[in-house]
């Protein structure tokens, strides 16, 4: 989701290799390797999210999660606005800092974030969560599929889809003071839709970084932030879909 480096300004990693002077098969080779580490990435950060998750929901009531988010302290808002301040540290500061640190930033979030994320089991029940986690996995993985193989330029929709984003987000906070039922459950099925778009257009537009980076400085900083951008596109997907369809306790 985060275009940290948007190859229409010229902004980023640098210029990396000419593709034409590479033979398509190191090239795909290569690309393969790339997705699948920012995947690898990816995926570990969920799941290490969810484990977080889960250990500081057991207990119910009584659950580590419940005693952090009830009480309503400044540690709780801490854990809760941390994520974000690591998301915008890492995509402005991604020139300043070092491959390993990225790394670790990104580690810190997802457990930031599998804390934040153990206060659905106090709302939704278990089964609720786990049905909609893998109607997520399934539709990240079309969508996925579907921007890394499609021949249409999706460039045109990273706009658009990030000013559904910040539209979704005024929403959102609209909602606090309105409280209005109607508008959850429209927030909800758009946010669905506009984190589904995105993750499609991140895939096509990780896939097309791959020969900027390929062979620069830029190529293990470019996995990281890669996998931010899509752990962003399923946590985001999956929240929505859990308020739209999920079973409350």
């Amino acid at each position: 989701m985060a275009d940290w480096n948007d190859q229409r300004t010229g902004v980023g990693y640098g210029t990396g290799i000419d593709s034409a002077s590479v033979p398509s098969t190191v090239r795909d080779t290569g690309l393969r390797k790339h997705m699948l580490s920012i995947y690898n990435y990816m995926t570990s950060g969920v799941l290490l999210s969810g484990i977080i998750a889960l250990v500081f929901a057991q207990g119910g009531e009584n659950s580590m999660a419940a005693q952090l988010f009830t009480s309503g302290g400044i540690l709780a808002w801490i854990v809760i606005l941390s994520p974000l301040a690591i998301v915008f540290a890492m995509s402005l500061g991604a020139n300043r800092f070092s491959a390993g640190a990225l790394q670790a930033m990104f580690w810190g979030f997802a457990t930031l974030m599998g804390i934040s994320l153990s206060t659905i089991f106090l709302v939704y029940t278990s089964e609720s969560i786990a049905l909609t986690f893998f109607a997520t996995a399934a539709a990240f993985a079309g969508l996925s599929l579907f921007g890394y193989t499609t021949k249409k330029d999706l460039s045109g929709f990273g706009t658009f889809l990030i000013m559904g984003v910040v539209g979704l987000l005024v929403a959102m906070l609209l909602n606090i003071w309105l409280q209005s039922s109607g508008l959850a459950m429209a927030i909800s099925a758009i946010g669905v839709l506009i984190f589904a778009g995105l993750t499609a257009y991140d895939t096509q537009r990780l896939k097309a970084q791959y020969m900027h980076v390929r062979g620069t400085e830029w190529a293990g900083k470019a996995v990281i932030l890669g996998a931010l951008s899509l752990y962003l596109d399923f946590i985001n997907m999956f929240q929505f879909l859990l308020a739209f369809l999920g079973g409350r306790e």
